[in-house]
Parts: C-alpha cells; structure tokens; sequence
C-alpha cells in the first residue's frame, strides 16, 4: 500500500478521519521521500516541503523522524531492506546452483539500470551528498554494501571456494560500475556489458579452481 492509497483527509460523510498505526504514517513519511528524493535530492528537499507533501502534521512527522538526517537514513534503511529481499529471493529460488545464483544479482542490477526514471544507484548518490562518515546515510549505504559483498562472497565461496574474494571483488566492482555507467551513460552505454563480463570473470575463476 502506498501513501496515495491512504486518505488524508476526513470522511466526504462527515464522521471523524481515519486514526493511521504508527506504521503507516512511517509509510507515508517514507514513501513521499523517496518519490522526492528520487526525483531530485536529499539535499534539496526541505521538511518543510516533505511534510507538506505527506499531508501529515509537522509534529508528527517529527516525532516519526527526530531529524532530517534520521530521515534520510532511514529511507535508505527501507530501500536496503527492500533490495536485499529481492536478492535473497532469487539466491533460494537457485539454491544449490551458486553461478546462476551470483549471476541473478547482477541480471536484477541490470533490470534496475533500465527501468523508467533510473538515476544511479541511490545508495551512492545519497550518502555522496554528506561528508560526515558517521551520517546515517553513509552508515545505512555502507551496511548494505558489506550486506551485498557477503551474499557474493558466500556465492563465490561455494562455486569456487580458492577465489572466492577475488570473485566476490570482481562481481561486486561490476555492479558498481554498472550502477554508475548506467546512471550517466544510460543503459546502453557501457552498463550493458556488466552481464556479459560478470560471465566471463567466473568462468575464468571456475577454470583457475579446477586441478590442473
């Protein structure tokens, strides 16, 4: 359920506006700054602007999020919790099958890359936008990287367990590249060979992990 899906508004019969679970007000929080973010940037949104957009109180949005900066760190939290699903979807869906299932998350990379309104990876353009190491973006960004790196480094350590950090590198440097090549280049420019090139690293490492 989205925030458009949910009134804002009291009843057309007059009786009193629907009372929204702290859930969903966190949605609607959520989901207005992401379409704003997306569209634009972190930095360029005020609260004041997001808390108009989410037909909400300023007070409670403020009590949802005590900052800006908690904001934007949780949006980035959501949308982390959101890929990473997917990706595990797809790694139980090819259990058993380590090369199909490291070549799955570069193949959702590439569908990312390619859908309508795609910006770059907003993992990277966010926290770029904030110097402060300890920024909850930069933390929220860089814990779903480590949480990314590990899913590839366990794939890469059952297909080829000699090479597995070299492999897991690789892989993971290819979905970056993709992500920044797509943003800027679009999807046809050098984003399109991601596949091809995540194939063809494996498949040397499979070879280089077979007795001679």
């Amino acid at each position: 359920m989205t925030a458009a899906a949910l009134p804002l508004h009291p009843a057309d019969d007059g009786h009193a506006p629907l009372r929204r679970s702290r859930a969903e007000r966190q949605q609607i929080v959520l989901d207005t700054a992401e379409r704003l973010f997306a569209s634009r940037s972190s930095r360029s949104v005020g609260m004041d602007e997001l808390v108009r957009e989410t037909g909400l109180g300023k007070m409670t949005v403020y009590r949802l999020f005590k900052s800006k900066d908690d904001l934007v760190g949780a949006y980035l939290s959501r949308k982390a919790a959101t890929v990473l699903t997917s990706v595990d979807a797809e790694l139980d869906r090819l259990e058993g099958d380590p090369r199909a299932a490291l070549l799955s998350v570069v193949d959702i990379v590439a569908r990312d890359v390619t859908r309508v309104g795609f910006r770059g990876c907003p993992f990277t353009n966010v926290s770029s936008e904030y110097d402060d190491p300890m920024h909850p973006a930069r933390s929220a960004a860089a814990d779903y990287k480590y949480e990314l790196h590990m899913r590839l480094l366990a794939l890469a350590g059952e297909l080829v367990p000699r090479y597995a950090e070299d492999l897991a590198a690789q892989v993971h440097l290819i979905i970056d590249g993709m992500y920044l090549s797509g943003g800027l280049l679009g999807p046809d420019g050098p984003a399109s060979h991601g596949r091809a090139l995540a194939e063809r690293l494996i498949d040397v490492a499979i070879t280089q992990e077979q007795p001679a």
